[in-house]
């Protein structure tokens, strides 16, 4: 099949690397993409916004795509989906509508309550509240308060703090933005991050993962899209999967298909597991990223297949998933000063540059044969291993061999998880 998936960063160059690798493709093209994919898919940089529904069901028109994979939540929330269904594409992702689900945490919260799903307490503060009315509910929360931005961003629009001044310049940062905020009750427990291929009510589960947001190595530092991630999880209770899909995923789906508003494509649930079992932080509507590098590294079966399957509701009908009896552990290689001004420009050297099954690109641009950092995240690095142990000597012993000036990346991701310090 020819297969058309929209994106940039490191998820698709994940994606790409996956499918470009299946018998079942027999065409693949990403847009805008990078000069990272290019060996692996035909690249459109034609495409100047990812965003824009009618560039893109163009470009799906003129490569007669079979299927549609739309990568970033920006897209599904403008309704690219929608418009490439309404062409008469297959499309891996949610409509408009049902892509709220990450657009709106307050949507989701909605969701949520109708559907019975655990989660944290939440309070909404629209732009304009006063500074008594954001202290009066900030004293309804803490002492751990957790302050977001509804709406997309990027998986850095929150900020979980002790420190109340902290919180505050949050809310008010938010609001500056036109943005309204979410505050939310802290959730205590180890975290996981679930993705679920969802076709209406059917819901399967790929590899539990846990993404590591702190900047620095002892979790110190700013949130931030993500600096690693490791899968599966050896601390994760037997049956727990099952008990997120039931309890969780399962619930939600049906919710949203009884509101008229069906979710096909990735439910991602990240959750945080505490006394009373899985209880829900946030829902992405794609695949999220770090993790997705590690999890797609370690499926044996058809990618393609299953995207395919989920886009065009036969679901039911897909084969059980077959994974790698492995552990994967990605680390994201950032430039200096992320997140907050992440230098650009500096060139990347190192052997491992131009091997997908190891290195892939988030935030790369590249002149010649030199690579050259083009974003916040720029390399995400895949080792694997028949331990936690060895996936993590693996991965290390590849970032060990790449240079970029500035750039940084932690060192101990996963390292909890290896040594046993995590459990529910």
């Amino acid at each position: 099949m020819r297969i058309l998936v929209i994106g940039t960063g490191g998820r698709e160059h994940a994606i790409v690397t996956k499918l470009a690798t299946d018998s079942e493709v027999s065409e693949l093209h990403a847009a805008p993409g990078s000069a990272a994919m290019a060996g692996q898919a035909t690249v459109h940089p034609e495409l100047q916004d990812a965003s824009d529904p009618d560039q893109v069901v163009e470009l799906a028109q003129q490569v007669a795509a079979d299927l549609a994979v739309v990568g970033p939540e920006a897209p599904l929330v403008a309704g690219v989906a929608d418009a490439l269904r309404a062409a008469g594409f297959a499309v891996f992702g949610p409509g408009k509508e049902a892509a709220q689900i990450e657009g709106s945490k307050a949507f989701a919260k909605d969701v949520m309550a109708a559907a019975g799903v655990n989660t944290a307490r939440a309070e909404h503060l629209a732009p304009g509240a006063s500074a008594e009315e954001i202290d009066a509910a900030l004293d309804r929360f803490g002492p751990h308060f957790v302050v977001k931005d509804d709406g997309l961003a990027g998986g850095k629009g929150v900020v979980v703090t002790d420190d109340r001044a902290e919180a505050i310049e949050h809310v008010q940062a938010v609001h500056a933005a036109g943005n309204p905020v979410l505050l939310e009750s802290f959730l205590s427990g180890p975290e996981i991050s679930l993705f679920c291929l969802v076709d209406g009510e059917d819901v399967v589960p790929l590899l539990p993962a846990q993404d590591h947001k702190r900047a620095h190595d002892n979790d110190a530092g700013p949130n931030t899209g993500g600096m690693g991630a490791y899968a599966p999880l050896p601390w994760l209770p037997e049956g727990g999967v099952q008990r997120i899909v039931d309890e969780v995923c399962r619930p939600v789906a049906q919710e949203m298909a009884r509101r008229g508003t069906p979710y096909s494509g990735l439910l991602y649930a990240g959750l945080a597991w505490g006394e009373d079992g899985p209880a829900v932080v946030e829902f992405n509507c794609r695949f999220g990223d770090p993790e997705t590098q590690a999890v797609l590294s370690l499926l044996k079966s058809s990618l393609a297949e299953a995207l395919y399957a989920t886009a065009t509701g036969k679901l039911a009908e897909l084969a059980p998933l077959e994974w790698e009896d492995a552990f994967a552990v990605m680390v994201v290689l950032a430039a200096g000063g992320y997140p907050a001004s992440p230098r650009k420009g500096d060139a990347l050297t190192g052997a491992a540059l131009d091997d997908a099954s190891r290195v892939l690109h988030a935030g790369t641009r590249k002149e010649g044969d030199t690579y050259y950092s083009a974003g916040g995240r720029v390399l995400g690095v895949v080792g694997k291993g028949e331990s936690i142990d060895a996936a993590r000597a693996a991965v290390y012993e590849v970032l060990d061999g790449i240079e970029l000036p500035g750039g940084f990346y932690r060192t101990d991701i996963a390292k909890k998880a290896a040594a046993g310090e995590i459990r529910v």
